[in-house]
């Protein structure tokens, strides 16, 4: 489209009236709004992200400032929910460059994706198109509003934001952030918007949109996942808990297991791709699992481990049942001594979420079956849990990391936020 495409627009976090009649304007706006981005060409969506990304590099100072009031606000968090809340240059450069990556990435919208011809003659096109509008629901992560927002307007989508209430403040200025270049752009302010109070009884409301609502994404703790998937009047994509493992096989080479640990469960414990339980060969573990646990606890990690794995280091807490299947979102990680491939392979499918398990070995012959026969989103071979993202992956940036299978599985980004179309050219053929 050539010409400016704007509507008026709703000043997010002013929306006045009852619940009805927030989510009647939020789903109306977001309606006519996903109509015109579903036409918008690829220039002007880049252009938008492009402008964003200019955006967040010139407001990241207020963008600090304004983080910092739900940082005070936070003092009841963990350390490590804390920092999933936390806005800093670096993580504002990397919100930056994630659109900027979504700018390089083809416009999956209008894109062809098989094509054929009939024994009729008809030329038959399978294309791209955009699900219309995605309510987002997640919590704590105000970097996550820059990314839901660019992976829905490339794919051509709307989407209603549902934030924690601990991350308000922050998520209210990127909104206004996304809206303003969104008009500078000539694409409707309205395409992104804020539900604008933190009642969860509105939720409620919005999961009852089955008919102006097109998709919603939960991203958060188990129980929001699970409310959304019971009550949701429209389909779920769900991203799940993270109870990720990884299993440090016999031949696994030192250094490179203890890195790969070390990153998996050090670098960022409160996200969904952090290392939960480490398994370790029993051969490997008599050699080498001491010094591995003395360097993770001289990091801050807590270590709950198995009988033998106490044995091992007679510091660590014991292990309960309940461990076993906990995301624990902090520095804890549980630990079990296994016989080999086949008990790390059984323990995982009997407590995994789905999400992501690895294994670091240099036996070729065990990381294939251990790929064949783990069935979860992502399946890593010597490398970290924490590559398990969008941008890692070299998929721009996501909307989240679905742990179902349908329809879509792993980083969510463009190619998942659309649907398809047949379109089918004729000279004049019919049935018969």
């Amino acid at each position: 489209m050539n010409a400016a495409m704007n509507i008026p627009a709703s000043e997010t976090g002013k929306l006045p009236g009852t619940h009805a009649s927030m989510v009647d304007e939020l789903c109306d706006r977001a309606r006519v709004a996903s109509r015109l981005v579903a036409l918008a060409d690829t220039s002007r969506k880049d252009a938008w992200l492009t402008g964003l990304a200019a955006a967040l590099r010139r407001e990241a100072p207020r963008l600090v400032a304004v983080n910092a009031l739900d940082l005070a606000g936070a003092g009841g968090l963990s350390a490590a929910l804390q920092d999933r809340l936390t806005l800093n240059p670096a993580r504002i450069e990397s919100m930056a460059r994630g659109l900027e990556q979504l700018v390089a990435l083809p416009d999956p919208v209008g894109r062809v994706r098989e094509a054929r011809v009939a024994p009729s003659g008809i030329r038959v096109e399978k294309v791209g198109v955009p699900l219309g509008v995605v309510l987002f629901i997640y919590e704590s992560r105000p970097n996550v509003t820059v990314d839901a927002a660019g992976v829905c307007l490339k794919s051509g989508n709307a989407i209603i934001l549902r934030g924690g209430r601990e991350a308000q403040e922050s998520n209210r200025a990127l909104v206004e952030l996304c809206r303003a270049e969104l008009e500078r752009a000539g694409l409707p302010a309205d395409a992104v918007q804020q539900v604008p109070v933190s009642d969860r009884a509105l939720v409620g409301c919005l999961l009852a949109e089955g008919e102006r609502i097109d998709l919603v994404i939960p991203r958060g703790g188990e129980d929001l996942v699970r409310r959304v998937a019971r009550e949701a009047r429209m389909p779920v994509l769900k991203h799940y808990t993270g109870n990720c493992h990884l299993f440090v096989d016999a031949s696994a080479p030192l250094t490179m297991a203890g890195a790969i640990v070390v990153d998996s469960k050090c670098s960022r414990p409160g996200v969904c791709n952090a290392l939960e339980t480490m398994l370790v060969h029993a051969d490997w573990a008599s050699q080498h699992l001491p010094a591995l646990l003395a360097d993770l606890r001289s990091r801050g990690v807590r270590i709950r481990g198995c009988p033998r794995t106490a044995e091992l280091a007679g510091w660590v807490e014991a292990a309960c049942p309940a461990d076993w299947d906990t995301e624990y979102l902090d520095l804890i990680l549980a630990v079990k001594v296994v016989a080999g491939l086949n008990e790390a392979i059984s323990h995982i499918t009997r407590h995994t979420s789905g999400h992501t398990e690895g294994i670091i070995t240099a036996d070729s012959a065990n990381a294939e079956v251990f790929c064949q026969q783990v069935d979860s989103a992502a399946v890593l071979v010597n490398a970290s849990t924490r590559l398990h993202d969008g941008g890692e992956l070299g998929l721009g940036a996501e909307i989240g990391i679905s742990t179902g299978k349908f329809h879509a599985r792993g980083p969510c980004g463009l190619e998942e936020l659309t649907s398809y179309k047949y379109v089918v050219r004729g000279d004049g053929q019919v049935r018969g």
